[in-house]
């Protein structure tokens, strides 16, 4: 939401906003933009200048004061996909979705198009290097690229944020429950994704990934009325811990590593082919790509030993992320430690979707906040579940930061390699300064 207020502010609009709690970097951001709010809190008065238009976040309450003062003044309230489509309904629309790697896919195209110097408007859910804010919003790219997030558009609009922004262009990366508090069951979590792809356009494309089965059920489905195309691993090789792709008889290194993140990079190549990007171009503009943020991106690193930290939450993408660091550095020690932090996560029902998650790993760690489960209002977990639900015997489960941060310095010697997966950030745990 703030980078998107950044985005309308440079557009020249008049831009202000309300919020019970801003944290970094959105507070300085904003603060230098000249658009924080001069106090924290809901105050109805502001609305009192009607406004144009109120964008509302996931995160009000359907009972917020200020959205009952907009509705109560008929002020036109909208929702941050909603306006997104609304700015690009007459622009070809590229949304990447999928359970896991959608960041990782929109960040990988919109790398390729800035350097194959494409004009194109875009929103992210990542910091990316060379890119200043998260969106980009102007009259006159033809093309915006989405990251289709599945999760409900605003507490007052329960349809899931991809649906609405319409894609000419759809990808899905793969599909694995989540958002339990909101898709109860697996089923109908593979719904959301069935419409998603049904409602692109006959004169649009489909792009999925091969390797998931619910998706090539979709894609059948999906085969009479739309372009579908695939894509797969492509043929990669490992040398000294860095990895090349092999197109066409020629090696192109890149800094992306993992079956995972290179089957992204094929996603992201069939959607730059579209967008009229050959492939042996996007390979070479994808060569400087470096993540993007949190997304496996290397913290710290000296001659022996590296900090790596991932998105990872769900028990796929946590499997996958672990597996790929492995294949990566087969010779050094794996430290891999996860938080429980999300909603589904942190479900004693879902806890044991992620057994044998964290086999691959050397010494496997997760840790997880008693006080976060509270704050969710949900059952209290105790070690001894988690332990079970993971399935290992090796296990070490932490509650508290300072007994966590004593493990891995226990562990973190010569020739190992620490990856830190959380989509919180295990209560301030400074795991870089095990490096300085």
């Amino acid at each position: 939401m703030h980078n998107l207020a950044l985005a309308l502010h440079e557009n020249g609009n008049l831009v202000t906003g309300s919020d019970d709690e801003i944290k970094e970097p959105s507070y300085s951001r904003l603060k230098a933009a000249g658009l924080l709010p001069e106090t924290i809190g809901w105050h109805p008065s502001k609305l009192e200048s009607r406004p144009d238009i109120v964008i509302l976040g996931m995160h009000a309450r359907a009972d917020n004061p200020e959205l009952s003062k907009a509705m109560e003044l008929g002020i036109k309230v909208m929702s941050f996909p909603e306006y997104l489509y609304e700015h690009s309904k007459n622009k070809l629309r590229v949304v990447i979705g999928g359970s896991h790697g959608k960041t990782t896919i929109t960040s990988m195209v919109m790398h390729v198009l800035r350097e194959a110097g494409k004009e194109f408007d875009y929103m992210v859910g990542s910091t990316i290097q060379g890119f200043n804010t998260m969106v980009k919003l102007s009259d006159s790219a033809p093309v915006i690229v989405l990251e289709g997030d599945e999760y409900l558009s605003s507490p007052i609009d329960r349809r899931p944020k991809f649906h609405l922004y319409k894609a000419d262009i759809g990808l899905i990366s793969g599909i694995a429950w989540d958002h339990i508090n909101v898709f109860p069951t697996f089923e109908n979590y593979v719904d959301q994704f069935r419409i998603f792809a049904k409602e692109i356009p006959k004169n649009g494309t489909l792009i999925c990934y091969s390797g998931d089965e619910h998706l090539s059920e979709i894609a059948k489905e999906n085969v009479s009325d739309k372009s579908v195309l695939s894509y797969g691993v492509p043929e990669f090789n490992i040398e000294e811990g860095l990895t090349a792709i092999e197109f066409e008889g020629i090696s192109y290194s890149v800094s992306v590593f993992g079956r995972h993140n290179l089957a992204n990079l094929e996603g992201a190549r069939a959607v730059c082919e579209l967008l009229g990007v050959q492939a042996s171009d996007f390979y070479r503009f994808a060569g400087s790509f470096k993540g993007a943020g949190r997304r496996m991106e290397l913290v710290v690193a000296d001659s022996s030993r590296a900090i790596y930290r991932d998105f990872a939450h769900s028990p796929s993408k946590l499997k996958a992320t672990i597996a790929a660091v492995k294949e990566q550095f087969p010779n050094k020690k794996l430290i891999a430690c996860f938080e429980l932090h999300t909603f589904s996560s942190l479900n004693d029902s879902f806890l044991d979707q992620y057994a044998s998650t964290m086999d691959s790993a050397d010494v496997p760690i997760v840790y997880f906040n008693p006080e976060v489960i509270a704050h969710k209002k949900l059952k209290p977990i105790t070690i001894d579940q988690v332990r079970s639900a993971f399935a290992i015997s090796s296990l070490d489960v932490h509650t508290h930061p300072s007994a966590l941060r004593e493990k891995i310095s226990n562990e973190f010697c010569n020739d190992s390699v620490l990856l830190m997966m959380s989509s919180g950030s295990f209560d301030g745990v400074d795991v870089a300064s095990l490096l300085r």
